[in-house]
């Protein structure tokens, strides 16, 4: 009984500084997860509205490569799919395992933004431009804010190899860093099957 009522304050001290102190990140984080709700819903409104303003140029069915975007899908999905393995690691404690899942999702991730610059490189050198007309200023805008928060996400996902390397490890914090990326990564997917849906596959019908 004695040994049991000093290692019960203990216990419950422990749980009480987790709870207070990395429960609010996660929370904090969906909401922030809802502003980005609503600025993607804003962007999707204005690409509604001007999806057929073409200005006597190309609309997207001449300009959309659904095997491209079909590629880019695809690396996107398995992308999470490799983080849901990193965040498995993470919650077995194992260090390396978790540093290749990482490592994967970010050449995954990578080459989802490379394809995504090509296809915009290669619009902008044809003379498809944003400037072009209203439907491709919309459409680059959606894509594009898309593609920047990708982008951050893997800059955020090197920040927290790096940190996993160092002397913090696998730490609560650690795993609550983990958590919001997890939250932030998965988004961006179900974002992106919004734009594949409404944007690329609506265009070529």
């Amino acid at each position: 009984m004695a040994h049991e009522a000093t290692m019960s304050p203990h216990g419950h001290a422990a749980d009480h500084g987790e709870h207070h102190h990395e429960s609010p990140v996660v929370f904090g984080f969906w909401l922030y997860l809802m502003t980005d709700c609503i600025l993607f819903g804003s962007i999707f409104a204005a690409f509604a509205v001007l999806r057929n303003q073409f200005a006597g140029g190309p609309s997207g069915k001449e300009l959309f490569d659904l095997t491209n975007v079909g590629i880019e899908t695809a690396i996107l999905l398995f992308s999470s799919i490799t983080y849901g393995f990193a965040s498995l690691s993470a919650a077995a404690k194992n260090k390396t395992m978790l540093l290749v899942w990482l490592a994967v999702t970010f050449v995954l991730g990578l080459s989802f933004v490379g394809l995504e610059v090509s296809e915009f490189s290669h619009m902008i050198a044809e003379g498809n431009g944003p400037d072009r007309s209203a439907f491709l200023s919309a459409f680059f805008t959606l894509v594009g804010t898309h593609g920047l928060h990708v982008t951050c996400g893997l800059i955020w996902m090197v920040v927290l190899m790096v940190q996993v390397l160092g002397p913090q490890g696998l730490s609560q914090r650690m795993i609550s860093k983990l958590t919001c990326l997890s939250l932030f990564w998965h988004f961006l997917d179900i974002v992106w099957i919004c734009v594949f849906s409404f944007v690329y596959l609506a265009g070529v019908m």
